[in-house]
């Protein structure tokens, strides 16, 4: 069984972490990583930097920037990830954008994730129906399961139609905005919540952008599975380095 699955069956709600690989200094990864394991974290996601990531707000197109101009590339990713499932056990998923993937050679990349030890993708740019006809095989192949983005924009139909292509979870995208660009959650964005639940699809959702506390965090799961942050690690990160990682995951979910 993937290890996203293994974990979606466990009781309580998750928080994924996500950071870009490669920062704040380039061989920072592997030791965050461990970190966020260390303190309770239940997924991470590994963004691949990337010179146009669209759906990233300034704090993570910074970061990302930053990663890029001290040399980080796919290839050194996975060559600091080599050896990472000696010490890591939690689900591992990349986040990144189609182009880098796709010069990589997306066989080779999967083959790649496979042999490192990923359990699956977020391509935010890789629509569901391109991935379904062309590269759901290759995916499958290597053990990988490709997370799908909604909004509250999404049609009941193409989110029932990304459910019956998805065997993990669903990351539900909680404003039409950029990431880290929004602060609280609107009775509108609550109503969407529950909207999505009431479909009862048969992966779970985990929701992305807009949490940076424990009040969001609550927010978004209390009719979801999980969350995700993401731009509020990254300003952790600016502002204390590796330092005091375990402080920033009790802030969000207190023991």
């Amino acid at each position: 069984m993937n290890r996203i699955n293994k974990k979606l069956q466990e009781e309580q709600k998750m928080l994924s972490i996500y950071f870009t690989a490669g920062y704040p200094e380039p061989e920072d990864t592997v030791s965050i990583i461990q970190d966020l394991e260390k303190n309770g974290v239940d997924f991470i996601e590994i963004g691949l930097p990337f010179s146009d990531p669209l759906a990233d707000g300034p704090t993570i197109q910074e970061s990302s920037t930053k990663a890029l101009k001290s040399g980080m590339t796919t290839n050194k990713l996975f060559e600091q990830l080599k050896g990472i499932r000696n010490s890591v056990e939690i689900p591992l998923v990349i986040m990144g954008y189609f182009n880098p993937i796709l010069q990589y050679g997306v066989e080779k990349f999967c083959k790649k994730c496979a042999e490192t030890g990923i359990d699956g993708l977020i391509i935010p740019d890789l629509p569901v129906d391109v991935y379904n006809e062309e590269f759901k095989t290759i995916f499958e192949e290597n053990g990988l399961q490709n997370i799908f983005l909604i909004t509250p924009q999404t049609s009941e139909e193409r989110i029932r139609f990304i459910d019956s292509v998805s065997n993990g979870f669903i990351y539900m995208v909680s404003t039409a905005s950029v990431t880290g660009s929004t602060s609280g959650f609107s009775e509108e964005t609550r109503d969407y919540f529950k909207r999505i639940s009431a479909m009862k699809l048969q992966n779970p959702q985990i929701v992305g952008f807009g949490i940076s506390d424990e009040e969001t965090f609550n927010q978004a799961t209390e009719y979801a599975k999980g969350a995700i942050i993401g731009s509020a690690f990254i300003k952790h990160l600016n502002a204390n380095g590796k330092k005091n990682i375990g402080d920033f995951v009790k802030s969000i979910r207190p023991l």
